[in-house]
């Protein structure tokens, strides 16, 4: 539990929030890619499915923030295409998962990065980044008053 909006003012609106919530989900998507990166995986593609990939809203930002293309794909229903592939591959349809990938996903959209975007939000991470921590501490003394 925990939450906490930086920059409030009396003309904070409903949809301010909104994207504020949006934003944060995705600085802590970006955190768990950082992960991975520093995993030494090289991505080549980020792809998207479900139901924040129906949004364009929330899609332009996953790229702006992760600073990459998001390849969004046709099939809406990530775990049940998930659970096909891996079965397809058990059945011996593919010889591996990248080849049932190759084989069953399309791509029906690619959302690229906007540059002066990517840049405004790599700031706005860096203060998350610092922030979380001190924040994270904070929220567990909350909850252990019961709050």
């Amino acid at each position: 539990r925990g939450a906490g909006f930086r920059g409030l003012s009396v003309r904070s609106t409903p949809a301010h929030f909104v994207r504020a919530i949006v934003e944060g989900v995705t600085y802590s998507l970006r955190d768990c890619l950082e992960v991975v990166r520093e995993q030494g995986v090289k991505l080549t593609e980020i792809r998207a499915t479900g139901g924040g990939a129906r949004s364009p809203f929330w899609r332009q930002i996953l790229a702006d923030v992760f600073q990459a293309d998001i390849a969004i794909l046709a099939s809406e229903e990530g775990p049940g295409m998930g659970a096909a592939i891996l079965a397809a591959v058990g059945a011996g349809e593919y010889e591996d998962t990248r080849t049932a990938c190759d084989r069953m996903l399309k791509v029906k959209a690619r959302i690229s990065p906007n540059k002066a975007a990517s840049r405004r939000y790599e700031e706005y991470y860096q203060h998350f980044v610092t922030l979380y921590p001190a924040l994270k501490r904070s929220f567990r003394g909350c909850v252990d008053l019961g709050a």
